[in-house]
């Protein structure tokens, strides 16, 4: 069914995608703008964000968009979350209609608060149902190892979400679909949020009682913020929620969870981010879930006081201190009653 695919860009987890789509027999352009990069791919099938990682011949990596995206049936968009528009932008110059869209990002563009699909929908002028989400707990590091992995994709059209799963679905990678897209994008991005949180708290060394009451409120906060915005909340109870949850929020793997525990250590995020050398999404998916709390009226502690330590200087001890000093509440006030009855009925 499908013979040619588009990765566009050659991150970890573009890549890691691509060798799902390689292992199937599908001819995979991956497209990068580094020139360097892809000639080291196509040299000696290799990508320094996978180190000892050796990639298939099907992989064919360009710099070319127009090259890439040439022929292929179905085009998956692995940009981080702030490069979104502008390659949707530039991809607009080449996709054709009858190509199924994907994409595998996880958060917001945060100076206009939209998700990825919606972005894309408008580079690329077509109905947001055109645009399949790609999510769930997935370490390319694990990918790439052929390690079983299970993952959800979801659209507002079944048949394009459908479509998606044939794509990718193999011996060792799952994928189930569903039709909430918007708790599924909701889910991928908010879930790093608490992640760094997380990561946070084994720097400060406070063991596993306080990161498992980190990821039950953490998840409470993700899904009271998702009902409010029209998300499904069972959506949160499965792949792309607690799933993506734990497996980021509790692995070295995790680029946020490591983030996080140096912050917790007493490094600045400057200090961090320079160490990383690499996108940290939770850090700008804080700032967005900030105004988005905000907007909708919906209390995120966690959010808040992790917002506070990036942005404002707050010591993260003291961003603990506040969360647990906080006024009483009921465990199971996770939504409005509104928002309670709007699913129940």
């Amino acid at each position: 069914m499908f013979a040619k695919a588009a990765v566009l860009v050659a991150g970890s987890w573009g890549t890691a995608l691509a060798s799902v789509l390689a292992d199937k027999g599908i001819q995979v352009s991956l497209w990068t703008r580094n020139e360097s990069q892809a000639e080291e791919i196509n040299r000696d099938h290799h990508n320094h964000y996978l180190p000892g990682v050796t990639l298939s011949s099907s992989i064919k990596a360009t710099t070319d968009m127009g090259e890439a995206v040439k022929d292929a049936e179905a085009v998956v968009i692995v940009s981080p979350s702030s490069a979104v528009r502008q390659v949707s932008s530039e991809l607009k110059k080449h996709w054709n209609p009858g190509q199924l869209i994907i994409h595998a990002v996880k958060g917001f563009e945060t100076e206009t608060l939209k998700r990825v699909s919606t972005v894309i929908s408008e580079e690329l002028g077509c109905e947001e149902g055109r645009i399949v989400v790609l999510s769930g707990p997935s370490h390319a590091e694990e990918v790439v190892q052929q390690c079983p992995t299970t993952v959800v994709v979801a659209s507002l059209e079944e048949g394009e979400a459908e479509r998606a799963q044939d794509l990718f679905m193999n011996s060792y990678f799952r994928v189930y679909t569903n039709r909430d897209m918007v708790g599924v994008e909701l889910a991928g991005a908010l879930k790093n949020i608490i992640a760094l949180g997380a990561g946070m708290s084994d720097g400060l060394g406070y063991g596993d009682n306080a990161k498992a009451a980190l990821l039950t409120r953490g998840l409470a906060e993700i899904t009271r913020i998702g009902a409010q915005m029209g998300a499904n909340p069972l959506t949160f109870a499965g792949l792309a929620g607690i799933g993506d949850l734990v497996v980021t929020a509790t692995s070295k793997h995790s680029r946020n969870w490591r983030a996080g525990s140096m912050l917790g250590q007493g490094m600045s995020l400057e200090q961090v981010l320079k160490q990383m050398d690499m996108v940290v999404e939770g850090v700008r998916t804080t700032k967005a879930a900030s105004e988005i709390s905000e907007k909708y009226g919906v209390q995120m502690p966690i959010a808040k006081q992790l917002y506070q330590v990036l942005f404002e200087g707050l010591d993260a001890r003291t961003a603990v201190e506040a969360l647990m000093g906080r006024d009483k509440k009921t465990e199971m006030e996770v939504m409005s009653l509104e928002t309670w009855e709007q699913w129940h009925t």
